[in-house]
């Protein structure tokens, strides 16, 4: 079973068909699937799911803190199953590729109180930018 199925079932969520298959369709690391593209992988499991139940079900799994919806640049927002460790996205700038870092250090930290402006800082996300292996082939 996947970690986020696991982590659902925890929870108590109710587990239909279709938001299984959603959930089944963002299991892995580094998955970064925009709705459209969980949408298309879910209805090659189960044909009936339908494009509504696809966004609410990733709605209601944003809402619950078990996926985070990530935007990186103008494309559309894509889906992260990695909820639960902290972590930074490295991002193509050529093909919109995305994977999960786990650079060292404490990236609040390197903020000096000089450039806080009185914010009482929480949280930070940091994205990464450059050309993938394939694209920097191109």
């Amino acid at each position: 079973m996947s970690d986020l199925l696991e982590r659902l079932r925890g929870r108590g969520w109710r587990m239909t068909a279709q938001r299984r298959v959603v959930a089944e369709v963002l299991d892995g690391d580094h998955v970064h699937l925009t709705a459209d593209e969980v949408h298309a992988r879910a209805v090659a499991k189960l044909p009936e799911i339908s494009r509504a139940t696809v966004y609410n079900t990733l709605g209601e799994l944003v809402t619950l803190g078990e996926v985070l919806e990530v935007s990186t640049d103008r494309r559309a927002k894509r889906y992260d199953p990695n909820a639960h460790r902290p972590h930074h996205h490295l991002v193509c700038a050529g093909c919109g590729a995305i994977r999960d870092v786990h650079p060292g250090g404490n990236p609040l930290a390197d903020l000096p109180d000089s450039e806080r402006f009185g914010f009482t800082v929480s949280d930070v996300e940091v994205t990464y930018r450059g050309l993938c292996p394939n694209c920097a082939a191109a």
